[in-house]
């Protein structure tokens, strides 16, 4: 199978640089190929998107979210097809799948319900004379998006992009090119006009060249925070409206008084979830005096759960070597790792639940954004000392706390220096009209990228001030 690009309502193939064959990190099966799109064919996706907006602009937000609601309903008929598509490319079961693309439903809701949303303000602000606002689609406008949830995080951008009124241009993960071209059709079928929403494969080569098109006025991107600092700079250079949301290290912090069984299950779940492979996913928990009772419940947690039931697949060999090598050092340094997830003697890429305790604050494991199924325990005695470790991290999308005591929970939402805050919640993301975005290292670009500040970024706000003198004559005549 190919993956295609998609253009002008059409799959296309087109571009001369093929990528590395594509295989499944669930048991290694052979997927197809994809072919990375060059500035030509950026180029073609830009000029049938330009075209498309001059009449899409232009459609009433009232009629524009109509083809949403039919997306939606298609989507949701085929979560089973789309779900399947996800596991197979991306590795995470088929429940993961499932939900991923539920949450993406959930934006599609949100986008659909623009026309409550959308209205401008007005206020008199002199005798006879009306300020009010008006809001505009920016153009056309492209989203990068991770291998991690190849439905999920494209559905974060699109459905209120394209609600807004614009042309879209998706540049997904080249490891994971399948699922969108899925949703492409979904979007046709649902009676989207064609060149509304475009694909283009590719890898950094076709990320330079959609940043550096000057057709394309701004552009959203999710990925590891080296790389959406990058893709910010450059884009930004180019004059484009940047968000790009990066990478995390987030906290669990566990003190005496939790439940001990709800916090065992929450926090693996956070950990564990989706192979570790999210910004939101636990990386250390910080365990704040005498917690063993709790460590040994996650303990015990953890061994229940098993590689291709509930713990999906790392999305390659080398990322799955990556992880490994985190766990062989940590336990060279002296670490004791109570669970080892290395060695996994199986089809497929997967690294089993791992716990290690007994990191310090140096220690690369309580600084590295690992991205895998670990979960590493820092000891302190204090819940201030908890809170500096999290603060002095330089990332900020997630900081969790467990506890039965309201005063605690409350000091340390207040204190915690993250932008989404969790309480006996060990995956913090909000839902709308609630957006999803980090602190610090962790975005780069004003708002969020869900929720109400969605409609600013992808909109553009014109500003009337008018004046009528009325006239001596009887309106009537």
């Amino acid at each position: 199978m190919k993956a295609t690009h998609y253009i002008h309502g059409a799959r296309v193939e087109a571009g001369s640089r093929p990528l590395s064959p594509l295989t499944s990190p669930v048991d290694g099966t052979a997927l197809g190929t994809v072919t990375a799109a060059d500035s030509a064919v950026v180029d073609q996706a830009v000029q049938s998107a330009r075209k498309a907006f001059q009449s899409w602009g232009a459609v009433p937000v009232k009629e524009r979210v109509q083809v949403l609601y039919k997306f939606k309903t298609l989507v949701e008929k085929n979560i089973g097809e789309l779900a399947k598509q996800v596991t197979a490319e991306n590795g995470k079961t088929t429940a993961e799948s499932a939900a991923g693309i539920a949450r993406g439903i959930e934006i599609v809701e949100y986008a659909a319900s623009l026309p409550q949303l959308f209205a401008g303000e007005i206020l008199e602000v002199s005798t006879g004379v009306d300020c009010y606002t008006r809001r505009f689609p920016l153009g056309v406008v492209a989203g990068i998006t991770p291998f991690n949830f190849p439905a999920m995080v494209p559905m974060w951008m699109f459905p209120m992009a394209i609600a807004c009124g614009n042309s879209f241009i998706l540049k997904p993960s080249e490891q994971v090119p399948f699922t969108p071209l899925m949703l492409a059709e979904l979007l046709k079928e649902a009676g989207l006009p064609d060149g509304v929403f475009n694909i283009v494969q590719g890898d950094r080569e076709t990320v330079e060249a959609v940043l550096d098109h000057p057709g394309i006025t701004a552009a959203a991107f999710v990925g590891s925070t080296a790389v959406a600092k990058a893709v910010y700079d450059r884009g930004v250079a180019a004059n484009k409206r940047m968000l790009t949301l990066g990478g995390a290290k987030n906290h669990l912090v566990v003190v005496p008084d939790a439940d001990p069984v709800i916090t065992a299950k929450n926090v693996v779940s956070s950990a564990v979830g989706c192979a570790g492979q999210r910004c939101m996913a636990a990386s250390v928990l910080i365990a704040v005096g005498d917690c063993d009772h709790i460590i040994d419940a996650i303990e015990q947690e953890m061994r229940s759960l098993a590689c291709g039931k509930e713990v999906g697949a790392i999305i390659s060999a080398k990322a799955k070597e990556r992880i490994e090598g985190y766990i062989t050092r940590a336990a060279e340094r002296g670490a004791k790792v109570i669970l080892d997830g290395r060695g996994q003697q199986r089809a497929g890429h997967y690294v089993a639940p791992t716990l290690i305790d007994g990191i310090t604050r140096e220690d690369e494991c309580a600084n590295d954004e690992i991205f895998g199924p670990v979960l590493s325990i820092l000891r302190v005695k204090t819940l201030e000392e908890a809170i500096a470790i999290e603060n002095a991290n330089p990332y900020g999308n997630a900081a969790c706390i467990y506890t039965t005591s309201g005063a605690t929970a409350r000091y340390f939402e207040m204190k915690a220096e993250a932008g989404m805050i969790g309480v006996n919640i060990g995956v913090p993301v909000p839902r709308d009209p609630f957006g999803f975005g980090g602190w610090n290292a962790s975005k780069f670009g004003p708002g969020d990228i869900t929720g109400k500040d969605a409609i600013g970024f992808w909109t553009k706000t014109k500003k009337v001030t008018a004046k009528w003198t009325a006239k001596s004559a009887n309106w009537m005549s």
